[in-house]
């Protein structure tokens, strides 16, 4: 090893300690660099259409999202606290209901002895700690989401001059590949995030009509995390089937067998007919890279972590396949 890739490997190093000191800096950069682009898509939807400059295009979107937001708020978030309320009241009930059907059933009277047990004040007291602690750390996180939200704001504003930045900081014969680079991030990521927004709002709305028409519990708390969770892969909408099911269970087990039969055809129809036609021009993830970069970045960087975990990861993708398979492997 001479002294030219001793002082390469050294310089990594050094640049990898000072990249993890700086994490949530980068976290909130990279935070800012996703929802600019998320404000960019309809920006430049409205330009096409309207004969307008970006300053006026994005006050408008930004406008648009604030007030379609506020009347969103406003007819559905009462609804939500009332639901959330009464799933405070409904939770003891379902716990007796679950623990008299274990009863039931030879086989799982351990499965009645953990609810039983789980439900006791003393398991629930630390419980109550812990959301307590995250309650307190979500409200110290409100400073980097503001400072998140600027700078995406300024990003839009501009993000001509921010791409000269990175090509002038490039070396000059990198810079045709890294302009191709950052156009082919910028379209992945937009697609990407149009295609799962539209994706997330169908299942939403159409598991709230679903459960609304069952007349199922807390139909609209459901339907939110339904539609929330369609964005971790695999085991997310897996997941969001639980809370419905448990509602249903309050009702009767014929309810419980409606609910089981729409989840699973809503559940297919969005992962094999309107997602793939949605990111049909975009990447498409892997879920079992996808659900692994969420573990790795959640237990790194906690929430934060989970949440920019799939953006990341199409942003990766599109860096593999231009530098490592088009750039190297290819070539070699």
């Amino acid at each position: 090893m001479n002294g030219r890739t001793l002082l390469g490997l050294l310089a990594l190093v050094v640049l990898g300690l000072v990249a993890w000191e700086l994490r949530w800096v980068l976290l909130v950069l990279f935070g800012a660099v996703v929802v600019a682009v998320a404000l960019d898509v309809p920006v430049s939807l409205l330009r096409r259409l309207l004969p307008l400059q970006r300053p006026l295009a994005l006050l408008i979107v930004i406008g648009l999202i604030v007030l379609v937001g506020w009347k969103l708020g406003g007819v559905l978030l009462p609804d939500l606290i009332a639901q959330a309320q009464e799933f405070t009241r409904l939770a003891p009930i379902l716990l007796q209901r679950l623990s008299h059907f274990a009863t039931e059933v030879p086989a799982l009277n351990s499965l009645e002895r953990q609810i039983t047990t789980f439900a006791s004040w003393d398991k629930l007291q630390p419980l109550g700690s812990q959301l307590l602690g995250f309650a307190g750390g979500a409200a110290n996180s409100t400073v980097q989401l503001l400072l998140m939200v600027l700078l995406a704001i300024l990003l839009a504003l501009d993000p001509r001059s921010h791409q000269r930045l990175v090509l002038a900081a490039t070396p000059q014969s990198y810079r045709p590949l890294m302009a191709d680079l950052l156009r082919d991030c910028r379209q992945a990521l937009g697609g990407w995030l149009a295609g799962m927004t539209i994706s997330g709002s169908s299942v939403f709305l159409l598991t709230w009509a679903g459960l609304a028409a069952l007349k199922v519990p807390l139909a609209l708390l459901s339907a939110l995390v339904c539609g929330l969770l369609t964005f971790v892969p695999t085991i997310g909408p897996t997941v969001a089937t639980l809370l419905p099911l448990a509602m249903a269970l309050l009702v009767s087990p014929a309810k419980v067998a409606q609910v089981l039969v729409l989840r699973m055809v809503l559940q297919n129809g969005e992962a094999f007919l309107l997602t793939p036609i949605l990111l049909s021009r975009t990447v498409n993830l892997l879920p079992t890279v996808a659900l692994m970069a969420q573990l790795c970045l959640g237990a790194l960087l906690g929430l934060p972590g989970v949440l920019l975990a799939l953006p990341g990861v199409v942003v990766l993708q599109v860096i593999a396949q231009k530098v490592l398979v088009e750039e190297i492997m290819d070539n070699w």
